[in-house]
């Protein structure tokens, strides 16, 4: 049998990382773009290119069944210039090619009308520039599905996984490389909050990717992950990993009053800022569509995902080697 072929733009990015890896392990082949493709290929074939050029798309997009765009700027950097162009060139290559576009999706396309149950058909009234982008970007995928392509949209909240590049949990919760004795929860007591393990997450698309052909031309789900009822489950879900470890781990809160100040000077530190609302308010995603199509959401124990978290940003002990 011929090993189906996928694209992954993104692939040396979170999610994009995590459902080429899963690809893999499902048996298809996974070709990737890069300006700069690395040395290690762990069994992607990796093509120079740009994802901002129609051509280059266009040109590794050929034989693939499946596009998955899950690329963005690096560092928040230029998203209005690029964000769009880049789908853009997706859109063009998978009408080309007759191929399902498949976008992880995230929360910022929706305002605080549609809280705090939020199904996949709820009203999309964002409150951030970033939040316009996206539903700019699903409006065209919604034209691409209605001149006869194929779309899949996954939405999911926060991510946090051993891979997963920038993230609230790296850049909030915990420092990279540093023993978590201190936990800074964004959060406000009391308010829930939405997060997806990236494991998880690609878990789901890739099944979904195989399950096209009976899917909608236009497909939206989401993806529920882990829902912190009171804004502090996670940080007390690291409190106790770190404990496992013999670390002693004392839980904060996010120094907001500082992104202000920063803001002006520091990219991510004003993207945060505008994504605050996102805390103050519960945001819960309903995966009754999800779980009617597949049966079950993958959920992975919550304490293991942490520990697997920790573990991939270097905030663990390495395991000690057993004696000759």
């Amino acid at each position: 049998m011929k090993q189906e072929l996928a694209l992954v733009l993104g692939a040396s990015g979170g999610i994009g990382g995590e459902v080429a890896r899963q690809l893999l392990q499902a048996g298809w082949r996974v070709r990737a773009l890069s300006r700069r493709p690395p040395a290690q290929a762990d069994g992607i074939e990796w093509l120079q290119g740009d994802a901002l050029a129609g051509a280059d798309v266009a040109r590794a997009a050929q034989g693939c069944a499946v596009i998955v765009h899950a690329v963005n700027p690096p560092g928040y950097r230029n998203w209005a210039q690029q964000v769009v162009p880049m789908l853009r060139n997706t859109i063009a290559a998978a009408q080309k090619n007759g191929v399902l576009v498949v976008l992880p999706g995230t929360v910022y396309n929706y305002g605080p009308d549609a809280f705090p149950a939020v199904g996949e058909d709820a009203p999309q009234r964002p409150l951030t520039r970033k939040g316009a982008l996206r539903v700019e970007m699903e409006e065209a995928l919604a034209a691409h599905a209605a001149r006869g392509g194929r779309v899949l949209i996954v939405r999911a909240g926060d991510f946090f996984g051993p891979q997963a590049g920038n993230s609230w949990f790296a850049q909030g919760l915990v420092k990279p490389g540093q023993a978590p004795s201190s936990i800074a929860n964004p959060g406000r007591a009391g308010v829930g909050h939405s997060w997806a393990y990236l494991p998880d997450l690609a878990a789901t698309m890739v099944a979904l990717i195989h399950r096209r052909a009976t899917l909608a031309p236009f497909a939206r789900y989401h993806f529920e992950g882990y829902w912190d009822e009171d804004g502090e489950g996670l940080a007390r879900a690291v409190q106790r990993v770190a404990a496992r470890h013999g670390i002693e781990a004392r839980i904060k809160g996010f120094p907001w009053w500082v992104a202000p100040l920063l803001a002006p000077f520091h990219t991510t530190m004003r993207e945060l800022l505008e994504m605050r609302y996102l805390w103050r308010e519960p945001l819960r995603l309903d995966n009754a569509r999800l779980v009617a199509e597949l049966g079950i959401e993958p959920r992975t124990p919550l304490d293991e995902a942490v520990e697997r978290t920790l573990a991939g940003l270097g905030c663990l002990p390495a395991p000690a080697l057993a004696p000759a």
